[in-house]
């Protein structure tokens, strides 16, 4: 497979990205009154506006030329039909299939068939769960992908008249867990242990710590209707003590970072009830369909990797901020570091190639307007150009009408912000007219100029309920497999989050009073050493 930039469809779009009007946006929509509508599309509730890029029309034509060359769409078909899309573990990417609908099938099993069968086990376990009204609280105990997509999701969906209260554990750090333990009656609380290999360190000390906790409060024989694995591995769940009755499994065509639809999603299920969790998958459905039948121009999520490949490859813009205008959606880009930054931050091709170009970027964001009071200032300010994509929901999850325009008036100004900026001679006229001596005024002037031009995209719905959640989740997602194919990279492997978990077993052997230091750099070798000194452990 020959390198992107080889082609002749990315050297047309380096030639428009070395022009002075690629990086202008102002002077887009002066040329263009209707440049607004000309740049918004819509799908499953979802309105997204991509006006306030520097993208013209000769270059969202070569972007979508460029999707044509590398053949997203038949990227796309394998990844639905369960080909090994996933070359370097020769895996199906099939989380598509976790969504309910049939027809799936992967390594020639029928996988829709297996997802209904889980479906149903979780969905018969909820009920039962509910209708015994002897459990008020949830635990998950995951990490990655087994922690940020359900937390993200239940953060966004809970209501007080919610079935359970959800809480979820996936930092190591003993103040994570013990501080939520002694809050919680053992006996009304339910634990899921959720981890593919039964064996991630960080999961499986949390989970002996809450292991110990129910079997100190309740007795041994508590373990076995106390606790649920979410995982494959069933010779090491029935060591801990999980029945076969109360084990969920997925298959390795689910990576952990897309598996919020899998059994994973029990936490979900049971927090939220299991029509909000059923509504989640239609409105991912929803967005799989779009992306599958949608033509290129009209695509949402193809749209969303063709704005990011021009602004992250072709202008060099190194991050991206998240803004969801929206409280729920408070872990939104968490979930999104995730997902994106685990995907696309490969620095090889499919083939083993070095990339030569950008791919992934940095993704972070807090809800709005919270952001506007921290990193906001570099966003407007700063010398490099960030990025941002913002959310928000025209009807509320709350009464406070008053309050939720105030949010959607900053959400909408600090989109007009960041394209129309504030000339120093603006600048300067504002604080003349407000009475500011001149000299004053002319040494703020340039402290209180904003250059503007700063790129935004605009996802735009009706309000932020289970089906909206799913369709938006369900968007990132298909963005990021389209980047992996616009990049010829592998978006569904990890193997960069591998090495600090190897190095990690020999130095949690040598943090032990007295044992022998390995061979490390000398800066490894003097933090053991300093640790265990502090410690009085030397």
């Amino acid at each position: 497979m020959a390198l992107p930039s080889t082609l002749p469809q990315w050297q047309a779009l380096a030639a428009l990205a070395a022009a002075p009007a690629a990086r202008t946006i102002r002077d887009k929509f002066a040329a263009d009154p209707a440049r607004a509508q000309r740049f918004t599309r819509s799908a499953c509730g979802i309105r997204l506006d991509f006006s306030k890029t520097s993208i013209d029309a000769d270059t969202l034509a070569a972007l979508l030329a460029l999707a044509r060359a590398q053949d997203v769409a038949g990227f796309r078909e394998k990844m639905f039909a369960g080909a090994p899309v996933n070359g370097t573990e020769r895996r199906a990417a099939l989380h598509v299939a976790l969504r309910g609908e049939g027809g799936f099938r992967a390594a020639g099993e029928d996988a829709s068939a297996e997802v209904a069968a889980t479906l149903a086990r979780m969905r018969d376990f909820v009920r039962r769960t509910h209708e015994a009204r002897h459990i008020t609280d949830v635990v998950n105990i995951g990490i990655g992908g087994s922690d940020l997509g359900p937390a993200m999701v239940v953060r966004a969906l809970a209501t007080p008249a919610d079935p359970l209260r959800a809480h979820f554990v996936g930092n190591v750090d003993g103040a994570a867990i013990l501080p939520l333990l002694e809050e919680l009656d053992p006996a009304r609380t339910l634990v899921l242990i959720a981890s593919k290999t039964f064996t991630t360190q960080e999961t499986m000390a949390n989970a002996a710590v809450a292991r110990a906790w129910i079997a100190d409060r309740l007795g041994e024989s508590a373990v076995g209707e106390k606790f649920c694995a979410l995982s494959t591995n069933a010779r090491a769940v029935a060591a801990f003590g999980i029945p076969e009755s109360r084990t969920f499994g997925f298959r390795d065509w689910v990576g952990g970072r897309f598996s919020l639809w899998s059994a994973i999603g029990l936490s979900i299920a049971l927090a939220l009830g299991w029509e909000k969790f059923a509504a989640l998958l239609q409105g991912a459905r929803a967005m799989d369909e779009h992306f599958r039948a949608a033509p290129d121009a009209e695509n949402l999520p193809l749209l969303m990797a063709l704005v990011e490949l021009w602004h992250a490859t072709f202008l060099d813009y190194p991050a991206r901020a998240v803004l969801a205008y929206d409280q729920r959606l408070s872990r939104f880009a968490a979930h999104l570091q995730q997902l994106e930054m685990e995907s696309l931050g490969k620095r090889v091709t499919v083939d083993g190639n070095l990339v030569g170009y950008p791919t992934g970027t940095v993704v972070f964001g807090e809800p709005g307007t919270n952001a506007q009071h921290s990193f906001m200032q570099l966003v407007h300010q700063g010398p490099r150009v960030i990025p941002v994509d913002f959310l928000l929901a025209a009807v509320p999850g709350h009464s406070l009408a008053d309050n939720h325009r105030i949010l959607a008036a900053h959400a909408i100004a600090q989109s007009e912000a960041l394209l129309a900026g504030k000339t120093e001679a603006a600048a300067l006229a504002e604080m003349l007219a407000a009475g500011m001596d001149e000299a004053e005024a002319r040494r703020l002037a340039p402290h209180r100029a904003f250059p503007g031009e700063r790129p935004s995209l605009f996802l735009l719905y009706r309000t932020l309920d289970a089906r909206t959640l799913g369709a938006l989740v369900a968007l990132y997602e298909h963005k990021v497999a389209s980047l992996g194919a616009l990049w010829g990279i592998n978006p569904f492997d990890q193997w960069g989050v591998e090495l600090g978990k190897a190095l990690a077993g020999p130095v949690l052997a040598e943090l032990a009073p007295g044992a022998a230091i390995g061979s490390h750099d000398a800066s490894t070798v003097a933090l053991i050493a300093s640790f265990r000194n502090l410690r009085g452990e030397a």
